[in-house]
């Protein structure tokens, strides 16, 4: 596996590849790696003839207050995981390099960011826009990666995307969940034993909408109240509960094809969101 932290190096190392007639596939990650992002890996190796991936624990999308400095890092567990899975390129780009002390670019993708994380974490998804550009610029890869538990920030991509006439395929991976039901999260490791007890109730609610909807319940609004007294009666602080258009991040009014319920929830320190479908995508 080559590893790089310059542009470069990468951008010689995906020509190389791309002159040998190997289409490119990316999984850009902030590391601390888990099988979520292993899955989306093994679907590049699968689909495409190079695999990169990056890890980057990007300041742009943290808050004053959020957990940047404590993000979990583990750079050698991270890279020895990625040469057993046998990805051909990890760029782990120098911060100081990739954000020059001059750097004064963001990119705003309106509507789509509007409600869910980006009400709560204002800027959020202005950083995310912008290293996510930044990367795919300087990768160039054919296929880019990413999990749907990240339901806003893939919507916020594509239509960066789709926008900006970018030459990617966005191709996106279903949520990995451990055995109860939990979505893997690299935030899953601040979790104590309780909390880590407790935090199951997330997806259990999001399912248990899910078939109140299967059973005809197609009350968006009757459906999210449902869910954060689910919630808030298991002991979590709700952020937000939305049932909103998968694509689009639309609210609605009423649950219709592609329509999804997504919600943010707190446990002591620890913030964790999940999603599921309602009804599946058109």
């Amino acid at each position: 596996m080559i590893e790089v932290s310059a542009l470069e190096p990468l951008r010689a190392a995906v020509r190389q590849a791309r002159e040998a007639g190997r289409s490119i596939g990316f999984v850009p990650t902030m590391g601390a790696l888990h099988e979520g992002h292993l899955s989306l890996v093994r679907r590049s190796r699968r689909e495409c003839g190079f695999t990169a991936v990056s890890i980057f624990v990007n300041p742009l999308q943290f808050g004053p207050q959020e957990d940047f400095a404590r993000y979990p890092r583990r750079p050698r567990e991270d890279a020895a995981l990625l040469e057993r899975e046998g990805v051909d390129l990890l760029y782990a780009p120098d911060a100081a390099a990739f954000y020059p002390r001059d750097f004064s670019t963001s990119l705003a993708v309106a509507e789509v960011s509007d409600g869910g994380e980006g009400a709560v974490r204002p800027g959020h998804f202005q950083g995310v826009a912008t290293v996510v550009a930044k990367l795919l610029h300087q990768v160039a890869p054919d296929v880019a990666y990413f999990g749907r538990k990240d339901l806003q920030q893939t919507a916020v991509i594509r239509r960066m995307v789709r926008d900006l006439d970018f030459p990617v395929r966005v191709a996106l991976g279903e949520t990995v969940r451990d055995p109860d039901g939990l979505a893997l999260s690299s935030r899953n490791a601040y979790l104590s034993a309780e909390e880590r007890r407790l935090a199951v109730s997330l997806p259990r609610a999001l399912l248990a909408a899910r078939g109140r909807a299967a059973a005809g319940e197609k009350g968006a609004h009757a459906l999210a109240r449902q869910t954060r007294e689910d919630l808030e009666g298991a002991g979590l602080a709700v952020d937000y509960v939305e049932v909103v258009d998968a694509e689009t991040m639309r609210p609605l009014d009423r649950v219709e094809a592609g329509a999804a319920i997504a919600a943010a929830v707190r446990l002591g320190k620890t913030r964790l969101i999940d999603n599921v479908l309602l009804l599946e995508e058109r």
